[in-house]
């Protein structure tokens, strides 16, 4: 890596030098640098708001870059280890899309875990890719699933040898990782291209002692969402490329959907995160490195609780954990991980990042201190003390193993009707149903509405997760594909 090269921020050097200038806008945005809206400017700031500009020559332009944005691209793609990297305004869910839609075409197939991010459905919505789910074993003791065991990704490759694609979670929510670079090997091996979701997975290529990422393991695309753990504006992500991806094809692909007026802000972020991450990353990831093992110590000692690490690797459906996620089970206390996540919030003042039937997720970053591990810490005592119960009628729930009848696609543009969620097992589902975050589908479009599913949706409805994706808001009901369709 060119270390004097990393050193520049290209995208915020332009902006800065948009300021000197003190052009006079007559272009969009319509605020004119703040001056057109006094509460805009109060609300967000006159550094911000006079940042927030359109695309000209001097600040080039994401769909076309030529001149900063292009030099920002390059300086991104060393910084990572990749051939080439996307600026994503869309977020880590356009990322996603994107690079399933420049690899998969209609009724192709894609070998992919069950645990995906509803964008990973949802682009094979819109692409009409065919999913084919490897197994993610339950780990009992932590109620969530796993990652994907090399075993069961060799027999589905063997049983799938048209597939164009694998897509790999690196890390998932939870900190789990499987053998990325083994995965990686045997998939090009059968010339299957590596798509690898590191949503959770920014700090991985700045850490030291932390699992391997994914331009490492040789895969050929990666979206990376940096405003999780890489210190980023929300919605602001990168799409990373290696080997043989022509990244004027993706360009175009990503520009069918990403918009054409891209948030500076955005960009500006991205380019200065870039460069504190190559600059810092060894040094913050090993503070919250530290402040996560702190936090899982304390939170063990409290009783009840089980704050995993690195104890639950098996070099099979678990290979590798992410030590700076702060995951810790809930259920020997009586409690879901969504009541836990409600107690903290609504009790204590403490927003954590999710809690599930049996699991919550603390996100600790760099912007934290011993003292706000100490809170939650303290909160955590303090809800065992004074709410835990009998966990007598805690159920124990996996990722749906039912079939996928019919593609997404096929699904979801299917005529349909709608039945009340109760009633109905035996169907296909022409939507998704899922408790957000983490935003896995409890069931997808295509697939098989089992008995099992539908005791999986309502459970969750009663311990108050936050279910979403059906077009009834109120959840009672599901769209399912017209039988005779």
């Amino acid at each position: 890596m060119e270390t004097q090269r990393q050193e520049k921020m290209p995208i915020v050097e332009a902006l800065q030098e948009l300021k000197r200038q003190r052009l006079v806008p007559f272009d969009v945005p319509g605020h004119k640098r703040g001056k057109g809206s006094l509460e805009l400017t109060n609300f967000l700031g006159e550094k911000a708001i006079s940042l927030d500009a359109n695309s000209m020559k001097l600040l080039d332009n994401l769909s076309h870059p030529v001149s900063v944005i292009k030099e920002a691209e390059e300086i991104a793609a060393e910084a990572f280890g990749a051939k080439h990297a996307f600026f994503m305004v869309n977020g880590t869910t356009g990322a996603v899309q994107n690079m399933i839609y420049a690899t998969l075409k209609e009724g192709e197939k894609i070998l992919l875990p069950r645990n995906v991010h509803k964008s990973v459905i949802n682009a094979l919505v819109m692409c009409g890719g065919v999913p084919v789910y490897i197994d993610t074993p339950l780990h009992v003791e932590l109620e969530i699933s796993t990652g994907m065991p090399l075993a069961e990704v060799e027999k589905t490759i063997v049983a799938h040898p048209d597939a164009k694609a694998i897509l790999i979670n690196n890390p998932t929510y939870y900190g789990i990782c499987s053998d990325l670079r083994r995965i990686t090997e045997v998939a090009h091996a059968h010339g299957m291209k590596v798509l690898v979701d590191e949503a959770h997975g920014a700090h991985l290529y700045f850490g030291e002692g932390l699992p391997m990422n994914a331009m490492a393991a040789q895969a050929d695309m990666s979206a990376v969402s940096m405003h999780k753990s890489g210190g980023s504006l929300t919605q602001s992500s990168f799409l990373l490329c290696n080997n043989e991806i022509d990244p004027e094809y993706v360009r175009q692909i990503i520009n069918l959907t990403q918009t054409t007026s891209a948030s500076y802000l955005l960009m500006s972020s991205l380019d200065l995160a870039r460069h504190n991450l190559v600059k810092n990353g060894k040094k913050i990831f090993e503070q919250v490195l530290q402040l996560s093992q702190y936090a899982r110590d304390e939170i063990n000692e409290i009783g009840d609780y089980y704050a995993y690490s690195t104890e639950v690797v098996n070099r099979e459906s678990i290979y590798d954990f992410d030590v700076t996620k702060l995951c810790v089970k809930t259920t020997d206390l009586g409690l879901t991980g969504s009541e836990v996540y409600d107690l903290l919030r609504d009790e204590y003042n403490i927003q954590i990042e999710f809690g599930d039937t049996a699991n919550i997720l603390a996100y600790v970053s760099v912007g934290d201190r011993p003292h706000d591990i100490e809170r939650l810490v303290g909160a955590l005592s303090e809800i065992r003390r004074r709410f835990k119960r009998d966990k007598k009628g805690l159920l124990v729930f996996d990722i749906a193993k039912t079939e996928v009848v019919i593609s997404p696609k096929t699904a979801f543009f299917a005529q349909h009707e709608s039945l009340a969620i109760a009633q109905s097992a035996g169907r296909i589902s022409a939507e998704m149903v899922m408790c957000y975050p983490p935003g896995i589908p409890i069931v997808a479009p295509g697939e098989l509405i089992t008995e099992a599913v539908v005791e999986h949706i309502l459970y969750a409805q009663e311990k108050g997760c936050f279910l979403m994706g059906t077009e009834d808001a109120t959840l009672q009901t599901i769209k399912v594909v017209k039988e005779g369709n």
